[in-house]
């Protein structure tokens, strides 16, 4: 189990240089942009332009500020981010151009390798009662305040960019309640597809 404080954050800039990013958690820990396993971050997306290209990976992008933005393909799809919590998922490999709706955001980024892991988002806003089954549980407290329960005993509160990760062996039951009638929280399941590399 480990608790990430977003007051502990360290700012970088993209890939491409086009905008700022704060790493949450990587597997390995610490594991360049071209070596990780997963991937989990915070973006600002301050002006329109192109995403940085990841190939081989699997992106899912969850807005968590801002009026939204949209996400052009070069084939023509375009994704459309218009309320808090709002998702799209696409090949890290993919051209994409963001246009924003009015002025900047912020978003969380999942980035799993495709021949490595997979990843499943879900947001939430009320309580979410979970049997713990997958290699790596995320908490991503996005509004108010969270309460998460482990297995009835252990239990920690969240507040706005908190992270709690919980790897299988942590608990086998995760209870996680609004402490704050507005609060919303992502949950991220990570399953580790070949760990032979």
């Amino acid at each position: 189990m480990n608790l990430i404080r977003g007051k502990s954050l360290v700012p970088a800039p993209w890939k491409n240089g086009g905008g700022v990013t704060r790493e949450i958690d990587a597997e390995p820990k610490g594991a360049a942009l071209d070596a990780f396993v997963w991937r989990l971050s915070i973006a600002n997306v301050d002006a329109p332009g192109a995403f940085s290209t990841f190939a081989g990976i699997d992106r899912t992008l969850v807005l968590l500020e801002g009026a939204g933005m949209r996400l052009h393909e070069a084939d023509g799809r375009t994704h459309v981010l218009d309320m808090p919590l709002a998702m799209a998922s696409f090949a890290g490999e993919t051209p994409i151009d963001a246009t924003l709706v009015d002025g900047p955001t912020r978003d969380f980024n999942v980035m799993v390798r495709r021949d490595r892991a997979r990843a499943t988002v879900q947001p939430h806003r009320r309580e979410s009662r979970t049997v713990l089954a997958d290699d790596v549980t995320i908490i991503f407290c996005v509004q108010g305040e969270i309460a998460v329960a482990l297995d009835g005993e252990t239990r920690l509160t969240l507040q706005p960019d908190d992270t709690l990760r919980l790897d299988a062996s942590t608990a086998r039951e995760c209870v996680v309640t609004c402490v704050q009638r507005e609060a919303s929280w992502l949950q991220i399941g990570i399953v580790i597809t070949d760990p032979s590399r």
